[in-house]
Order: C-alpha cells, then sequence, then structure tokens
C-alpha cells in the first residue's frame, strides 16, 4: 500500500513546488482539495486526519491551525512555516545536522523544516562549535543574498509584474534593518550560539538561489586556528553525506568568484572555506537552491526518511 500525503497550501510558492516533486511517483498518493475547499476547515481537518503525512505550506499561525485540527495519533507532519522551528517537541528537519538526527526525523511524527537561511547557518557554524573551534558566545556575523522567490508571491510579483504598485527594478537590496529577521531564533537555537548573532539579509534579481557567509576572524579566536582547520571540521563532520558537501581547498582555492545560482533545481547545499592565513582571515559560504535544500527539497528528503522510502526519491 502506498503512503497518503496531504499538502495545506499547496497554492504556495513551496507548496507547488513540493507537489511537482512527488506527482507521478508510485510510492505515494496525494489528497487534494478542490479550489472552493481550501479555505474550508472542515474539508482540511478531513484531509488532515486522512493523510499518513501532512506537509504545511502556510502562514505560521496557519500552520498553528492545522496542528491543531489533527486528531488521528497516526498522521505525521512536516511543517514548512516558521511556527515550530524552535518549539518543544518538534524534531529539526536537518537530517545532517548530527550524527543520529535522520533517526530522530525517521521516528518523529512533527518535524519542522528548516528556514533557508537558518539550514545554512546551522551548516556552517554548528560544526564549529561541536568541533570545539568556535566559541559558543562568540560573536558570529551572518551575510546573506537570496533570489526572491522566497519572499513568496508577494515578492516575486515585486521583480516580475511591472503593473504592480510594489514593482521595483532595483538590482539588490538589503531588508531586516532592525536585526530582528525570524529566522534568527532558530539560527541561535540550532547553531548553539550563546548569543544572537548578526544577520544582514538581501535580495538579488535572479528568481532561485542563495549565498550565506560566515566571516571569521581566526586570529582573535583561541587556539592559533588557520583556515584549514575550519575546513577539515567541515569535510570531518559531513564525510559521506548525499546532500550536504565541503570543496577541497585546493579547488576554492582556484575559484575567482562564487554565484548563487549554480546548485537551482538541486537538493545540495555546498560549502566552501575561504582563507588568508597570512591575515588569519576566513569566510565560510554556503551554497545552495532556496527552494531545493533551503526549501521544498528538504522538506521531501523529510518526508522520505518518516515514511522509510528511497531518500533521494523525487530529489
Amino acid at each position: 500500500m502506498t503512503a497518503t500525503v496531504f499538502i495545506d497550501g499547496e497554492a504556495g510558492t513551496t507548496g507547488l513546488q513540493i507537489k511537482s516533486r512527488l506527482e507521478g511517483r508510485s510510492d505515494l498518493t496525494l489528497l487534494h482539495l478542490k479550489d472552493d475547499e481550501r479555505k474550508d476547515t472542515g474539508r482540511r481537518k478531513e484531509m488532515l486526519n486522512e493523510a499518513d503525512l501532512a506537509v504545511l505550506c502556510l502562514p505560521d499561525d496557519a500552520a498553528r491551525e492545522s496542528v491543531s485540527l489533527i486528531d488521528n495519533p497516526e498522521t505525521r507532519v512536516v511543517d514548512a512555516s516558521t511556527a515550530h522551528r524552535t518549539a518543544p517537541g518538534w524534531v529539526y528537519g536537518f537530517p545532517e545536522y548530527e550524527p543520529g538526527h535522520a533517526d530522530k526525523i525517521a521516528a518523529a511524527k512533527r518535524v519542522t523544516n528548516p528556514g533557508c537561511y537558518a539550514i545554512s547557518s546551522v551548516a556552517v557554524v554548528h560544526p564549529l562549535i561541536t568541533a570545539g573551534l568556535l566559541p559558543a558566545d562568540w560573536p558570529v556575523t551572518i551575510n546573506a543574498i537570496s533570489g526572491y522567490s522566497g519572499g513568496g508571491k508577494a515578492l516575486i510579483a515585486e521583480f516580475e509584474d511591472s503593473g504592480s504598485e510594489t514593482y521595483t527594478d532595483a538590482p539588490f537590496f538589503t531588508y531586516g534593518h532592525t536585526l530582528s529577521h525570524k529566522h534568527i531564533p532558530e539560527i541561535t537555537q540550532w547553531t548553539g550560539l550563546g548569543h544572537t548573532p548578526v544577520f544582514v539579509p538581501s535580495v538579488g534579481r535572479f528568481a532561485q538561489g542563495m549565498i550565506v557567509q560566515v566571516p571569521l576572524a581566526l586570529w582573535s579566536i583561541p587556539g592559533d586556528r588557520k583556515p584549514s582547520d575550519v575546513h577539515d571540521a567541515l569535510a570531518d563532520h559531513y564525510a559521506g553525506k548525499r546532500y550536504v558537501s565541503v570543496v577541497p581547498l585546493e579547488e576554492t582555492r582556484e575559484m575567482i568568484r562564487l554565484t548563487p545560482e549554480i546548485l537551482n533545481g538541486t537538493n545540495e547545499l555546498r560549502l566552501h572555506v575561504f582563507g588568508n592565513e597570512d591575515s588569519g582571515q576566513a569566510v565560510v559560504m554556503a551554497l545552495l537552491d532556496n527552494l531545493g535544500k533551503g526549501a521544498s527539497g528538504q522538506a521531501v528528503q523529510n518526508l522520505n526518511i518518516m515514511l522509510g522510502l528511497e531518500e533521494s526519491a523525487g530529489l
């Protein structure tokens, strides 16, 4: 018997991406609501409780409502919203987070899918803290640029709909200037940092793709650390992982530029360590598709793990 999956919010950007990755699979049956039923709480409740697994692609409050509608103890949930990313009882949906974490996802009834900026930041900082290379109380700064699809339909319209009142022809802009972006609590908790990092996000005039940068003044970190130490800690942490890789230092040294779109359409997260031993500095850069490993791809990976299916199916 195939597993049944209901995407609550399948008409949104992430929902459509997940739907396209699941359609046509012989190991799953997708449950759907008619267009005029999507806001019918009763029908949504029926589908949520009928499904073996529900994927929530909703605003935070709506995601919380969906969880409250589930009374079938066998229904499992992957929540792609921000609502439960630091909530007790929810497993963080980053299988490569640390050894044994994929097993926790496999056994979980409730999994919270990471944010795109967050999964990148956590992928960089958490291994450095657990390896003892970076103190947990270190003042970490994170700079990032994402494609505009990360902002959903409203931001897509700003860049693509010239007739929209909010249309912009800007090539690039920063935001989150209050330093209170919604991913910060998630980043702080799952990196293991003792203090809130300084996080500066931005958006460029490209649809998909992302680069997240974590600069490190190695000269100021106890232990006479070198860029190779940073690379080794990350490479050890992700050794043998299918979807997270660390580019060899020799290859990185030859790179004169890095563009955010080269992993689009994949579920990969690729880490680069750029360094200068003379100045005692390094920058770790995470590259991914914000709609892949940063959203729908990661949700499908979690779904596969939870249902005991081939982890790479649909990816």
